[in-house]
């Protein structure tokens, strides 16, 4: 079967043609070149074996150092040559390709095959030279000057390669007691031969030595294993630190008894310190060098992981008005600023236990652990509040830093991490909304609270997709006569998991996620066809005219550009003539309005749609705006007949509501009063002037078939 183009086998002759390039011309040898590259084949072969496996074993890499003291590669660079060769073309044509990682595990598998083949290779040629010495001694007599020449060659070689390897090289005894060093390993250790030849390795202890390492060591003296391979640090007669990949081989004789040690090392000091500097650079933050969320949590994982009667503390701070400055004084300002803050907030956790993070933004965490951080987090918030009161300077400015802080403290592996930082976030926004430049403990149940309301705000969008919305209906009774008039439309959530959800829990959510907008659509077409179909079956009966139908719209759908069109077009479709709709606009959003926020209301109004002025006197109740305001209609709220549920009632309510009537009147506009819960009530209205009521002491909210079947009763 035969190898597509530039396909793993392409490759693997490639290196093999690279490797017989470079050994051929030291290598002694009768054969061709092309027929001594198809001998390397099989050993590239081996090499590349080597490298694709997971678990590295040395003794197919030290086969191929054994196979070429035995193809004749004896010269002084050939050992140099291949280890140049595996060391720059191994990975580049034998190596499946991956991401960084994956190469980086290579390379350093291609290391630990240069230590293999270098160890087979001195091992074979060792061998080698011995079993020369052996023939030179039965020869001796016959050919003692040959012999000595053999032997003097063979040595000549094998220090060839040992003080020419790029990799440091050490022969001790199975004392420990170190015989010979290369120009490499002398090198690694400050150049000086006398720290190295006539040492013991015993001496070569380093505090972050693993603890199996001296247990490998004593097996391999005692010959229970051939080798081992270990990462290593060294001092240095100066002090400094040598890391190294070390591979230690055990040397036997020929009756194989073990005789001498053989320790082959790569310096990685180099290495090793680029690890550490990518590390701190992945796990601080760039700006501040405070710990980063990263660090963080792992800090705070192992926090809430320890034993039990553990405890730990947790300060959540976010810099009040923070946007401000970067807006005002630009960022440069902004991240000054933020680089003062962490410096501050070092200082307040300095103790055994304690940490300062940046989450990212403005936003920071203290961490304390510890028998007793009920105390100690309340302390260390309380030393944050007092490091921001300072003002800061930043380009000529002295700024004020406030900042609101949540905390979390309580018993360790109770919680996960990322439950924890989310009561302290929920916690946090708590202390924000309650003005700031405070601290917060945290609470389950507000904790739940928001975890609802959040619940609930990512539900909305497909709960209307789902049509887990409904609409209830409250009767509007005229006073005079007792009749129904029409209705308000009331939007009800049916939640899978809590039920009937009223409107005062979810509106504030879609007003804040904007789906208030579809929404109120939604209700609005839904309330006008329901109002046709009232009309459709009422007919004649109704001597006071159609029923009405109330629908409320919220201030995002009064800025809405489509007011106006979709109104017209949903009344065009159901066939409901326009003085069958009353929109209720809210008093709070009409202060103050401008003529572009009152012009889609104006042309509403033209049509014939009337517009009531929803909860009327809990604003500022702006008498003066009522002319330029296009409503037809006052809703008094509740709160003005609260004071009328108790005889006698009030009378300051008597007076006011009498002069809100008055006033209404004389401005043709109608008066309509919520909250109406009994017949007195009822009748001190009506008494007073006002033109229709709702409320429990006529009905409650209900389905629509119930405001027909009130409608039928008042016409009969």
């Amino acid at each position: 079967m035969s190898a597509e183009p530039d396909g793993p086998e392409d490759r693997l002759r490639r290196f093999a043609t690279i490797w017989s390039r470079a050994l051929f011309p030291v290598t002694a040898t009768s054969i061709t070149r092309p027929d001594f590259e198809r001998r390397l084949l099989p050993l590239a072969r081996q090499l590349r074996a080597a490298l694709d496996e997971r678990v590295f074993v040395a003794a197919g890499s030290e086969a191929v150092g054994e196979s070429l003291v035995a193809a004749h590669c004896t010269e002084p660079e050939a050992l140099s040559r291949t280890l140049d060769v595996v060391d720059a073309y191994l990975v580049l044509y034998c190596g499946a390709d991956g991401d960084s990682g994956e190469r980086e595990e290579l390379r350093t598998r291609c290391s630990r095959i240069q230590h293999a083949v270098a160890a087979g290779f001195a091992r074979a040629l060792r061998e080698r030279t011995l079993v020369e010495q052996e023939a030179i001694a039965r020869a001796a007599l016959e050919a003692r000057g040959t012999v000595a020449e053999a032997l003097h060659a063979s040595e000549a070689r094998f220090r060839a390669v040992f003080h020419g390897a790029a990799i440091g090289i050490a022969i001790a005894d199975l004392h420990g007691t170190v015989l010979e060093a290369n120009d490499a390993l002398i090198r690694m250790f400050g150049g000086l031969e006398q720290h190295l030849r006539g040492r013991n390795v015993a001496e070569w202890t380093h505090p972050d030595d693993s603890p199996h390492v001296w247990k490998l060591y004593e097996e391999l003296v005692r010959g229970d294993r051939e080798h081992y391979r270990v990462e290593k640090a060294f001092y240095r007669p100066d002090g400094t630190v040598l890391w190294t990949n070390l591979t230690v081989s055990l040397l036997r004789d020929a009756d194989g008894t073990p005789q001498y040690q053989l320790a082959l090392m790569e310096d990685t000091t180099e290495r090793r310190l680029l690890n550490l500097r990518l590390r701190y650079e992945a796990t601080h933050d760039a700006l501040t060098g405070l710990p980063n969320r990263t660090l963080f949590f792992e800090r705070l994982e192992k926090a809430l992981a320890a034993g039990e009667g553990a405890r730990f503390g947790l300060c959540y701070l976010d810099l009040d008005g923070f946007k401000t400055v970067n807006d005002s004084l630009g960022h440069a300002a902004g991240d000054r600023l933020l680089v003062e803050v962490a410096d501050r907030l070092q200082a307040c956790a300095t103790a055994p236990g304690e940490m300062v993070a940046r989450l990212g933004g403005d936003e920071f965490v203290a961490l304390t652990t510890g028998p007793d951080t009920e105390r100690e987090v309340d302390e260390l918030a309380g030393r944050i509040m007092n490091a921001l009161a300072t003002p800061i300077r930043v380009e000529g400015r002295e700024l004020t830093v406030r900042g609101s802080i949540g905390i979390v403290e309580g018993p360790a592996a109770e919680r996960g991490a990322a439950e924890v930082l989310r009561s302290a976030d929920i916690t946090m926004y708590r202390a924000k909304h309650a003005g700031g430049n405070r601290y917060e403990l945290a609470d389950p149940e507000a904790d739940a609270r928001a975890i609802t309301r959040h619940g609930l705000t990512t539900a909305l969008p497909v709960a209307l997709e789902r049509g887990e919305f409904f609409i209830e209906y409250q009767p509007l009774v005229h006073l005079g006569d007792g009749s129904v008039r029409g209705a308000e439309a009331l939007v009800r959530w049916l939640h899978p998991q809590h039920g009937v959800i009223s409107p005062d829990r979810f509106i504030p959510l879609a007003e804040h996620t904007g789906l208030i907008v579809p929404l109120g659509r939604w209700v609005l077409e839904q309330s006008v066809r329901q109002a046709r179909v009232w009309e459709a079956r009422t007919g004649a009966a109704q001597a006071a005219g159609p029923l009405r139908v109330n629908v409320n719209l919220s201030p995002c759908q009064l800025t809405h550009p489509g007011l106006v069109s979709d109104t017209v077009e949903i009344l065009e479709r159901a066939g409901l003539a326009p003085d069958s709709l009353c929109l209720e606009v809210t008093e709070s959003a009409l202060i103050g309005a401008d003529d572009d926020l009152l012009k889609p209301l104006r042309r509403l109004a033209e049509m014939g749609v009337d517009i009531a002025l929803d909860d009327f006197g809990t604003g500022y109740s702006n008498l003066a705006n009522l002319r330029r305001l296009p409503v037809s209609v006052l809703k008094l709220d509740r709160a003005f007949t609260q004071g009328m549920q108790h005889f006698p009632a009030d009378p300051v309510d008597l007076k006011i509501i009498e002069g809100i009537v008055s006033l209404a009147h004389s401005l043709d506009l109608a008066v309509t009063v919520e909250g109406v819960e009994t017949g007195a009530q009822a009748d001190q209205l009506r008494e007073l002037g006002c033109d229709t009521a709702q409320g429990w002491y006529y009905a409650r909210p209900g389905p629509p078939d119930r405001l027909h079947e009130l409608a039928l009763a008042d016409a009969r």
